[in-house]
């Protein structure tokens, strides 16, 4: 594969690539980085010590970030009555029930999240085959099926990161943007280290973290040394 002359740049710069750092450092070492002209996500890439193929063994969940992902989250709400009320009280940018469900099916896709709550999942379950490849599927282990609407639609519009292992048992979470300061983009770093190490399943053996890196929308990535994660998850 084709390395741009930046990527290339960036890649010099890093030095040697098997070099683990502390998060504060990986954090530094990425904002020092030759940039581009948009403000770039931060996303952390972590390898896990479980079997995925093994039904007992999935990690999955979501967390509230402290400092927020710095863009904009359109939420959608799938309820009535009361809940619908509380959905919009609390800044819900859609809130409907049949009325929504059948626009989704026709097609409506302007939002980020979509929150119901469990009496509704009977009309937003045949929905699975358009929401699920976007991994917007309602579930109550990232907290999108809930009767505390109110309060999931404000963790998600204040900044929540969703995670869960694919099929190599790693896990890709964007925390923030290089724009943000070092501290913030650490608070968030540890609040998704402490929520993986609780969603760690029971039958997990030997190692849990494996590897740790940490990347720019445009750059290579950083080692973490993964020594640090359980320091940050106590």
């Amino acid at each position: 594969m084709r390395r741009s002359k930046l990527y290339k740049q960036q890649r010099e710069q890093l030095g040697d690539n098997q070099q683990r750092y502390s998060v504060l450092e990986a954090i530094g070492k990425l904002k020092a980085l030759p940039g581009v002209k948009f403000d770039q996500t931060v996303e952390v890439a972590i390898k896990l010590g479980v079997d995925t193929r093994k039904s007992d063994q999935t990690v999955r969940g979501a967390v509230p970030l402290p400092r927020g992902t710095g863009k904009t989250v359109r939420v959608a709400v799938v309820a009535d009555g009361a809940a619908a009320a509380e959905a919009k009280e609390a800044g819900a940018d859609v809130v409907g029930f049949e009325d929504l469900v059948q626009k989704i099916k026709e097609g409506f896709a302007d939002f980020d999240i979509l929150i119901s709550t469990p009496d509704a999942m009977r009309l937003v379950r045949p929905l699975g085959r358009q929401l699920g490849p976007r991994g917007l599927m309602p579930n109550p282990k990232t907290g999108t099926v809930t009767d505390q609407v109110g309060n999931a639609v404000r963790e998600a519009k204040a900044g929540r990161a969703e995670f869960r292992a694919d099929r190599g048992a790693c896990v890709h979470v964007p925390f923030g943007k290089l724009s943000f300061d070092a501290d913030a983009l650490n608070e968030n770093f540890e609040a998704i280290i402490v929520a993986l190490m609780k969603a760690k399943p029971a039958t997990a053996k030997g190692t849990y973290i494996l590897s740790c890196t940490i990347s720019g929308t445009m750059t290579p990535g950083v080692k973490i040394n993964t020594k640090d994660l359980a320091r940050a998850a106590k």
